[in-house]
């Protein structure tokens, strides 16, 4: 590539890495603008006349970055247990089914398995802008994830990955869909007008962009190792989740990214082991005296440390004749690394919300 492609390329993956890291603070908006990055990142390729090889695999891996920081967002702030369980439902569904399509390459698969979690995530969203969501009940948070799958997921997936079909040349070729579609944009807005906004109830608060903020009990960082150190443990249900989290990430990335050489199972299993490490390491910091390092310091720390047991594995996989892409093996250990350290600082919040009231172990 040219000095300008790369330029450009590396702002672009550079924007689809950090954009999601505003969505723990400011969810909404910070979800819309990874939604719309992910959306042009072509376009704008398309624009400076090249396409970047092997950009699949990364657009992919991203794609499940983003979701998944998304979905540690939902640990750290939302406030509705029931809206909860529905999210981390269409979260782990849709990564189980992306690790299906990425192994069978059916893409049939990404229509039985849509992504309804990420709709479901802006819609939570738009209702705590003025509303209490702990309001609303598990039966409607229901309704609405099934509305968001069969009206707005289901056409979307088909259109995308089964018919494989681009909006800009359908059009193009039939241009008795600009009225169809004015109309329908224009039947949405009188519907939401005359007559969703009259039925809902009067606003609980003013304008809510920023998330909510923290329960008393991890409100500094010290708060939150001290009620790490007390609850959690290295085996439990939590450490398993992440595991399962982490672990299927991994596999979908093994797929997606070039130079991986190791078998799905063995990827899963070693990753299972490196985020067992990393619990450990979570919960011996949590129980130093004092801890109290920035989520920046954690992270940099996190990353050092699993970028060192990658080096060492590459070192030790080539005396035995074994082979490890490095380049791609420090991808993985940096984006894991961040997305490890977000859990280990989300989960507890989301334990002192809704597990506060019995005391059941629980892991990072």
């Amino acid at each position: 590539m040219s000095a300008q492609a790369t330029l450009v390329f590396l702002t672009v993956l550079g924007a689809r890495f950090v954009v999601p890291l505003f969505i723990p603070r400011f969810p909404l908006p910070a979800i819309v603008l990874a939604l719309v990055i992910d959306g042009m990142d072509q376009t704008i390729f398309q624009w400076f006349g090249f396409d970047p090889p092997g950009y699949q695999g990364y657009d992919k891996a991203m794609d499940m970055f983003y979701l998944s920081v998304a979905y540690l967002s939902v640990l750290r702030n939302w406030t509705s247990h029931p809206a909860y369980q529905v999210a981390r439902f269409l979260f782990f569904y849709r990564l189980v089914g992306v690790v299906l399509f990425e192994l069978f390459d059916n893409r049939i698969l990404l229509l039985i398995f849509p992504n309804t979690f990420e709709y479901f995530f802006i819609a939570y969203e738009i209702v705590r802008l003025r509303w209490n969501p702990m309001t609303v009940s598990f039966r409607r948070w229901v309704i609405t994830a099934g509305c968001i799958w069969v009206f707005v997921k289901l056409p979307q997936e088909w259109w995308i990955h089964v018919a494989q079909l681009d909006f800009t040349d359908t059009v193009a070729a039939h241009p008795v869909l600009i009225p169809i579609l004015a109309a329908l944009a224009i039947g949405a807005t009188l519907w939401i007008w005359l007559w969703l906004w009259p039925r809902l109830p009067e606003p609980a608060w003013k304008l809510r962009v920023a998330a909510e903020p923290l329960p008393a009990e991890m409100d500094t960082a010290a708060d939150r190792d001290r009620w790490v150190a007390q609850h959690w443990q290295i085996w439990s249900s939590a450490t398993l989740e992440k595991v399962v989290l982490i672990g299927l990430l991994s596999v979908i990335y093994g797929e997606v990214l070039p130079g991986v050489q190791s078998s799905e199972l063995e990827l899963f299993v070693g990753i299972a082991a490196f985020v067992v490490v990393n619990v450990a390491i979570s919960l011996g910091v949590a129980r130093r005296a004092g801890s109290a390092e920035s989520a920046a310091a954690a992270f940099g720390l996190r990353a050092v440390v699993n970028a060192g047991l990658v080096v060492g594995a590459s070192w030790v996989l080539n005396q035995v004749g074994g082979d490890l892409n490095l380049g791609v093996a420090l991808f993985f250990a940096v984006l894991l690394s961040l997305l490890i350290t977000l859990d280990d600082r989300f989960r507890p919040v989301s334990q002192v919300r809704f597990e506060a009231l019995r005391p059941v172990p629980a892991g990072p």
